[in-house]
């Protein structure tokens, strides 16, 4: 019996199955994609095309599969979640030994009516298999060092064989959610420290050695560095995408130059303006004003989120949403932190919002796993 429809015992399963929906989190999920579109009809000049209309394509086609993921039992998941990572791990082998090329990197697969990129569902898949692994070991064992191992070498291969692509930001967010995932589990906060210090020293280290007989990195690599730090060493070459990015933000204002009024996107200024940087102009043509209504948006997501997953009584449904939920942060997280030079540019897009199929489809059918765990939580 649901604890929110004490009285749906007279109701078809069917159509219990269309209460128990988090429909609030539908709704923003749509409203996010709206702004999305919104900036692809400003960047394409006031029209659909080329952007724009097959983004609304792939937008219908996830929420339909978001649905068709959603209805389907939660157990079906959970069998399925071994053989949803190996096949991950088995497309990214195929990409890395026959995968079309762009912008020189290698990452995707061209199906010709959509090129799939691999790494996007990877990290879906990631999260599956460790909410599995975390389900089916007994808590006390969670800590022990065999069983850390585990989990680390089932994040590292997938990280490592997207970083060769090279895709250093899917690498990130893979070692991110894959951490999440292992904090939610319960590991210990060792661990962690133990994780965050060497990280720390690494980079001291690398700092260091700079112009010593020991140096740990080729001069271009810390000339990158430099130049992340202070993009205006080389306004012209590696710091103009984060240079103009600045630009447009700034000149956004409080309530921006208006809808198909920004200079810096509409006169290609800036750079992948419809994928990785296209917050800039969200925040050049509306502000400050239309930026924090996005942030908002995405909180209340996170928001629902993280309520469904407290709410879920199965652990294998709990940490999915968790992961899930966590995998989405980091995305527009690490794209808005990048595109204000907080981080390197890293080439993750803004999600919901950024033109792209994989990444669209794959993050609406990772949603129809939340609602999947939602609706089929023991009531």
């Amino acid at each position: 019996m649901s604890l929110l429809y004490p009285n749906d015992r007279h109701i078809p399963r069917g159509w219990r199955k269309i209460l128990y929906i988090n429909w609030p989190l539908v709704l923003l999920i749509t409203a996010v994609a709206g702004f999305g579109f919104l900036m692809l009809y400003s960047l394409g000049g006031g029209s659909l095309d080329p952007w724009a209309r097959p983004q609304m394509t792939r937008f219908a086609l996830g929420i339909v599969l978001m649905f068709v993921v959603a209805f389907t039992p939660i157990s079906f998941w959970r069998q399925a979640a071994p053989l949803i990572y190996i096949g991950g791990l088995l497309l990214l082998l195929y990409v890395l030994l026959f995968g079309a090329v762009g912008m020189g990197a290698q990452r995707w697969i061209d199906l010709r009516f959509i090129r799939l990129q691999p790494s996007e569902v990877m990290k879906i898949a990631l999260v599956l298999a460790l909410a599995l692994y975390y389900d089916w070991l007994p808590q006390e064992k969670v800590s022990r060092p065999l069983y850390v191992l585990i989990p680390l070498v089932m994040i590292g291969i997938p990280s490592m064989m997207v970083v060769v692509q090279p895709d250093l930001g899917t690498a990130i967010l893979l070692v991110l959610s894959g951490g999440v995932m292992m904090f939610l589990a319960g590991v210990s906060y060792w661990y962690f420290a133990a994780a965050s210090s060497a990280v720390v020293g690494t980079v001291v280290s690398i700092l260091i050695s700079r112009g010593k007989e020991w140096q740990l990195l080729n001069n271009y690599q810390y000339k990158r560095i430099d130049v992340f730090l202070d993009p205006s060493l080389d306004p012209l070459g590696a710091g103009y995408h984060i240079t103009q990015s600045k630009i447009a933000l700034g000149s956004g204002g409080i309530s921006g130059r208006g809808f198909m009024q920004g200079p810096q996107s509409q006169l290609n200024f800036l750079p992948e303006k419809q994928t990785d940087f296209i917050f800039t102009t969200l925040a050049e043509e509306f502000g400050y004003i239309g930026s924090t209504l996005l942030l908002v948006l995405y909180t209340l997501i996170m928001i629902f989120s993280i309520s469904a997953a407290v709410k879920n009584k199965n652990r294998f449904g709990a940490l999915l949403i968790g992961g899930v939920a966590a995998t989405f942060f980091f995305y527009f997280a690490l794209n808005m932190a990048m595109v204000m030079g907080l981080a390197p540019v890293v080439g993750v897009p803004l999600p919901l919002v950024s033109y792209g199929g994989s990444a669209m489809l794959v993050l609406l059918g990772a949603f129809g796993l939340i609602q999947s765990a939602h609706i089929h939580r023991p009531r």
